[in-house]
């Protein structure tokens, strides 16, 4: 049988993307003197927080920009939180801020975002920048469905017109997604349908989809069988499964049976490897975007 899917190298896009940026960030100081700045603040010790934080300081250093990062004690109370932030928010070396989620019960996870100046809210989750995005205003995407949609471009895949089912409806991954993928715009202005939990008949939808979006946080939910021959499919999940094979005990594996929808699909992004790294260069995206509108205007 002669397989026509194509693998989604997130890891080779996302590469190119930062060289982009370093390349973009040495014009910028040549011509401003200033290197964009991002805060990162870590409440508490959740192991991979500490890894995520880690690697996003060392993409911060690969292009060249100034990061600071602050840890926090998982006791700390909501006021020192919110005075931290307050702080940077006021800085003018810092453009950007991250919070990094999940933060401990007792803490309004929405106030804290809330009290992120919209203008440095590089995640985009600021209730601001989310109602701008849903109207089609131009402001900072949440950088996993940013990163989708670079995917897409990068991969010369055209959503326009195109049935894109996305499944999962968290505020990181699916409602905004489906909000960049509906606007009349270049590179999206698809026909967009949101399915959850509340869904009878998944296999209902996903069958119909020209590009499915996998965002549901289960493990190999969606398999070859559920899928339009042809279909496109973008993997954001990943899930830790036993692997007493593996030297580890587990392997990482998506929201998608990789082995049976890869000979289903069109082009599929692959886990580890697909989207997990554009978040990243997505993230830097919008500090230098952040930065550029702060100093430049």
């Amino acid at each position: 049988m002669i397989m026509r899917h194509k693998i989604i190298d997130g890891k080779a896009i996302s590469k190119q993307i930062r060289t982009e940026l370093k390349q973009q960030t040495e014009t910028f100081h040549s011509e401003t003197g200033v290197l964009p700045g991002l805060a990162f603040i870590l409440v508490g010790e959740n192991p991979a927080s500490q890894v995520y934080v880690k690697m996003k300081g060392k993409a911060c250093a690969e292009v060249g920009f100034h990061s600071v990062t602050k840890v926090l004690p998982a006791d700390i109370s909501q006021q020192e939180l919110v005075k931290l932030i307050d702080a940077f928010n006021n800085d003018p070396k810092i453009h950007g801020i991250l919070t990094q989620l999940p933060l401990p019960d007792h803490i309004d996870e929405a106030a804290v975002i809330e009290s992120i100046d919209p203008n440095k809210d590089v995640d985009g989750f600021h209730p601001i920048n989310v109602g701008k995005l849903l109207i089609g205003l131009k402001t900072f995407r949440p950088c996993t469905p940013a990163g989708i949609q670079e995917l897409l471009i990068r991969s010369n895949i055209d959503p326009a017109g195109k049935h894109v089912v996305v499944v999962g409806r968290s505020n990181i991954v699916g409602k905004p997604i489906a909000n960049i993928l509906v606007q009349k715009q270049k590179w999206a202005n698809a026909v967009v349908t949101i399915c959850h939990t509340g869904a009878r008949d998944l296999l209902y939808y996903t069958k119909q989809a020209d590009i499915v979006i996998a965002a549901v946080g289960r493990a190999e939910v969606i398999t070859g069988d559920m899928l339009k021959e042809g279909a496109v499919v973008i993997d954001v999940g990943v899930n830790r499964i036993d692997d007493p094979g593996s030297e580890k005990g587990y392997k990482l594996v998506g929201d998608v049976h990789f082995a049976s929808a890869v000979n289903v699909a069109s082009a599929i992004t692959p886990v580890p490897g697909g989207v997990g790294p554009m978040t990243i260069a997505m993230l830097l995206a919008n500090t230098l975007q952040a930065a550029r509108e702060q100093i430049v205007g």
